[in-house]
């Protein structure tokens, strides 16, 4: 496990937080922050599957002969814009709000599949845990490249929204690919938990985790604290994400006929 704290935001700019070719190079995955201001642009090639999820703010898009601009008043309110590329497409990113961030999640894949832009009318959304452990795990799911989405790809990603107090990964859950997550808070002072493991992890707005294969990793959002965390995951080679494997010991709480203390 390694965590990332970024206790004072983002220089604008593309900001590196983890590399393929360095250190972590077993999570098989670059992960980054593009922030950017009016009228900035960032122009991006490379030979690796992309993703471009904006956050928060305004851009303009253009690859392959399409521009487009994107929109997002708030990430937990606002469904994600986000642009997915095979390697060697270039990508011209142009600010057109005074503050945007743009997560930014790359991979090797030597597929070359067709670019989309998933506007925020065509991600999956779901809400999940209701009706199971009293409600204690009801949050806002919002996926946007699956396999059954995005064959091709070698990303898996998308957006949990926690309401305050809530759990997500529970009953606790596990699975042999490696996953990021990277967190914001609303109100940006609150904080969060993950068991990792057996080990504690305090979450706080901007954070970064890296989840080793096998891990388990639910975690909590403190109350009257929203919890939002971007999770991307990378597809092995002949082993896909399709679903996590849940703790025997946890399972139970999984039917909506358990008794839990106090019984309703």
């Amino acid at each position: 496990m390694k965590k990332f704290q970024h206790k004072n935001g983002f220089e604008f700019g593309y900001n590196n937080v983890v590399d393929i070719d360095g250190e972590y190079n077993k999570y098989l995955m670059d992960f980054g922050i593009l922030r950017m201001s009016k009228g900035q642009q960032e122009v991006n090639k490379e030979e690796k599957e992309r993703a471009f999820l904006l956050v928060e703010g305004e851009v303009t898009f253009e690859w392959q002969g399409n521009k487009v601009n994107a929109k997002r008043e708030s990430f937990t309110d606002n469904n994600p814009w986000c642009l997915h590329v095979p390697k060697n497409v270039e990508v011209k990113i142009t600010g057109v709000s005074e503050n945007t961030e743009i997560a930014v999640h790359k991979t090797k894949n030597d597929i070359v599949f067709q670019s989309k832009l998933y506007t925020e009318n065509d991600c999956r959304i779901e809400i999940r845990g209701k009706g199971t452990m009293n409600d204690a795990g009801t949050r806002i799911v919002r996926t946007i490249l699956d396999k059954s989405i995005s064959p091709d790809a070698n990303l898996m990603l998308g957006e949990d929204v926690h309401y305050p107090g809530k759990w997500s990964g529970f009953p606790s859950h596990y699975h042999p690919q490696p996953e990021i997550y990277y967190y914001k808070f609303k109100p940006q002072n609150g904080f969060g938990l993950l068991k990792l493991g057996e080990e504690g992890v305090l979450l706080r707005h901007d954070d970064t985790v890296m989840i080793e294969p096998n891990l388990v990793h639910p975690q909590v959002a403190a109350p009257g604290y929203a919890m939002y965390y971007i999770w991307v995951i990378r597809h092995l080679d002949n082993n896909p994400y399709i679903k996590p494997i849940f703790t025997d010991e946890h399972k139970w709480l999984d039917d909506p006929n358990a008794k839990i203390w106090p019984e309703k």
